[in-house]
């Protein structure tokens, strides 16, 4: 590779330019770049699935400067081969079943490469209102597929948007909340307003609140216990805003959660959204994860209730083939959004927006450029339909199902919470017979510890880990897309394996 020169040795460099877009080039490349990913997920089993490098790695192999001249995409390949795949994890192998699943797919990598090839900057109808219009369709689609109430459809009052992730979509919702609030009781009730969530609630939701200027001791992380299954209890809830309301605070925003990232805990939403009605507090459900599930008749019931609530999300980057990034946020009321997040300079004034006829989606997130994600949903869409889609989902939940039963017929082996959808949570046991383990909680956990530690350093597969009520808990969520039985039958005689030499030790 080449070093930066100094201006004066530019003169004679013109024959070095090159067309950025000739097409012959792109068409060519394409073709090489479309070969080397098929070939990638050809091989994917053949890597270890989580990376080996130690910290730093890539600055000792690359150069200290960009290249002067340019570099032929076959050249590039190889470095990307030889410096890159060996720093990924595979999120994308059979056997990663750790965190939870970022499943791809042939219509979501299409539909990427579409969106991208437009390259439009999608922020207001008029900037490409095939953008702005086929979102609203397909958040429609997706909305009818969930047999969300007609309320959180463009075809009733409300509407969705594709955000990035969950984390911006919870920030959007809490911002509306907080300045419809704050238009009824006066600004200067910002400092007392409220947030809640439970202990298992996902840390995006903290981080909002502080975004937001909810101040740190207004936030609210209310325990959850085994007894009900690590979910929200509504008289729990009940009796924390009660409190506040006692000490002169103002209730503003819960976020319930379907499918909770440590267990796949499921908060009663009817029940919380009855409490919330009683207080006036904006209900936002986020169901990341298990969202997907609920376009299946049989798990719809997780969601019952769901027409109490101010907002609903999933991430269809999650465990609906669609990918990264692509969050579906549903809002009752748009013009909560659109009042607290819009902003019109002369700049982008139009007819269009001007007319009220329609979606500025601008006004309906944090930035202002936005990508055209809506492709890629709606070849996801497409190309699937709803019933391989749900056949795809219930895959999992089939395998979960299995890798339950293989823990639970290994007595030392304990299952930690109720499995809902494609998550197994569980720990190894060294006393499988002592009734008062749990007066050992830290050498188990260390144990557990070591065991995932382990299993991960292996290579074989890669599973997560987490701390609930004290005890840590190894995850094993199946969502990848090329998983089947045999690699979930495998990943258990890795976990076996790797606890008889461990528990041989002590």
């Amino acid at each position: 590779m080449g070093s930066l020169k100094l201006d004066h040795e530019l003169e004679n460099d013109s024959h070095m330019t090159v067309n950025p877009l000739d097409l012959e080039e792109f068409r060519r490349q394409g073709h090489m770049l479309i070969d080397f990913i098929a070939d990638y997920y050809q091989n994917i089993e053949s890597y270890k699935v989580l990376s080996q490098v130690e910290p730093g790695y890539l600055k000792k192999l690359l150069p200290e400067s960009a290249p002067y001249y340019p570099e032929s995409i076959e050249t590039i390949i190889q470095d990307v081969q030889k410096y890159i795949i060996p720093g990924i994890t595979h999120w994308q192998s059979p056997n990663y079943f750790a965190y939870f699943p970022s499943s791809g797919s042939t219509a979501g990598f299409l539909g990427e490469i579409l969106s991208t090839g437009f390259n439009v900057v999608g922020f207001n109808w008029m900037s490409s209102p095939a953008a702005t219009e086929l979102e609203c369709i397909v958040m429609d689609w997706l909305g009818e597929m969930l047999m969300l109430p007609k309320s959180f459809l463009f075809k009733g009052n409300g509407g969705g948007v594709l955000q990035g992730n969950t984390c911006e979509a919870i920030l959007c919702t809490l911002a509306a909340a907080r300045d419809q609030m704050l238009n009824r009781c006066g600004s200067e009730k910002l400092e007392k307003l409220v947030v809640y969530g439970s202990d298992q609630t996902h840390s995006a939701l903290q981080k909002a609140a502080q975004i937001a200027g909810i101040h740190t001791k207004n936030f609210r992380a209310i325990k959850t216990t085994k007894s009900n299954s690590f979910g929200l209890c509504p008289n729990s809830l009940r009796d924390a805003v009660h409190a506040d309301v006692e000490a002169g605070l103002v209730p503003l925003f819960l976020c319930a959660t379907v499918g909770t990232t440590s267990t796949n805990a499921i908060d009663p939403i009817g029940p919380l959204c009855e409490v919330a009605k009683d207080f006036n507090i904006w209900v936002h459900v986020d169901a990341a994860y298990a969202g997907s599930a609920c376009i299946c008749p049989e798990s719809r019931h997780f969601i019952n209730g769901i027409e109490g609530a101010n907002s609903f999300t999933l991430n269809a980057h999650k465990w609906f083939l669609t990918t990264l990034d692509c969050c579906c946020l549903w809002v009752k009321d748009p013009s909560a959004l659109i009042k607290s997040l819009s902003t019109n300079p002369e700049f982008l004034r139009n007819k269009a927006t001007d007319s009220k006829l329609v979606v500025d989606y601008k006004d309906w997130q944090i930035t202002l450029s936005r990508r055209f994600r809506a492709m890629k949903l709606w070849l996801v869409l497409r190309s699937y339909g709803v019933a391989n889609l749900r056949n795809f989902l219930r895959s999992h939940v089939k395998m979960a199902k299995l890798f339950e039963e293989l823990v639970r017929n290994d007595n030392r082996f304990e299952v930690m919470a109720p499995r809902n959808f494609a998550l197994v949570c569980f720990r190894v046991l060294p006393w499988p017979n002592d009734i008062s383990v749990a007066n050992h909680v830290e050498p188990v956990n260390e144990l557990n510890k070591k065991l995932l530690e382990s299993i991960n350093e292996s290579g074989n597969v890669y599973m997560s880990s987490t701390v609930v009520d004290g005890a840590y808990i190894i995850r094993c969520a199946i969502g990848a897309t090329l998983t089947e039985e045999r690699h979930v039958i495998r990943a258990w005689k890795v976990i076996q394996e790797h606890a008889d030499a461990l528990l041989s030790k002590n």
